[in-house]
């Protein structure tokens, strides 16, 4: 029988690990347009990998298709909104029932991880953004540290549909995580909500910890919304595509 060599795996997930680090730090601009034989030709990556790494891109919100080719999704306004929405009904339904279901010992694995995440000190200033700006790896440290933390919280609801919902939320809102934690200020405030909510959590106060998150989640989503107005001129110089209300606005 005729063995069929297959693409080695560890192939299609370096290109798609490159790839959304790209789209993720806005190497890759919203909005700009991809072609599988010129990722063939920049990732030195044969046809099946690249095809395999969009894929997963695809499913993730990062990337779209345009025609026949693709384009990095542009960073949608409403959906950001959208998605607030969701996690603020999902994610205070799922620590109420944390408070009923989780045992002492899953709190403080959470708490342990959370505490090992915690922030490098830095030095206040009176004007925020005199805050030094994230690196792609701090940033991307930022990012998924958060996440993580907001998914194995949903988990210890015990409702592994709750779970799922918060984790493909949180998988589309990464790239414009990114750009709210970009300084130590914004990563400091986020460590430090994330901490009340599990000291509302370890104190079984299903109220307080509901509460906190919802207010978490909506600070997250204004300070977001804020940054991209303020940077609005900035990005349209680097040709960054952000859309409105509805698929037809017009781009920033």
């Amino acid at each position: 029988m005729m063995m069929t060599t297959n693409v080695p795996s560890s192939q299609t997930v370096q290109l798609y690990d490159r790839l959304r680090a790209a789209i993720l730090s806005l190497q890759l601009a919203p909005g700009e347009r991809l072609t599988e034989r010129g990722l063939e030709a920049s990732f030195d990556a044969s046809r099946t990998p690249v095809r395999a790494a969009l894929g997963r891109l695809d499913a993730e919100g990062l990337v779209q298709r345009d025609g026949r080719g693709w384009i990095v999704s542009p960073i949608d306004l409403a959906e950001i909104g959208a998605l607030a929405e969701l996690r603020e009904a999902v994610e205070a339904a799922a620590v109420r029932l944390a408070v009923a279901r989780a045992s002492d010992d899953d709190i403080a694995v959470l708490a342990a991880v959370l505490d090992a995440a915690r922030p490098a000190p830095w030095a206040s200033t009176d004007d925020e953004a005199d805050a030094p700006a994230a690196g792609h790896g701090d940033a991307e440290e930022g990012v998924r540290a958060g996440g993580d933390f907001h998914v194995e919280l949903s988990r210890l609801s015990g409702n592994p549909v709750m779970v799922d919902a918060v984790r493909g939320a949180m998988t589309r809102l990464a790239r414009t995580r990114w750009l709210e934690v970009r300084t130590p200020a914004a990563r400091d405030q986020a460590w430090r909500e994330h901490r009340a909510v599990l000291d509302a959590l370890e104190s079984r106060d299903a109220d307080t910890a509901a509460r906190l998150l919802a207010d978490h989640i909506r600070g997250t989503n204004d300070r977001l919304l804020a940054a991209l107005a303020a940077d609005s001129r900035r990005l349209r110089g680097h040709g960054l595509s952000i859309v409105a209300d509805a698929p037809a606005a017009t781009v920033l």
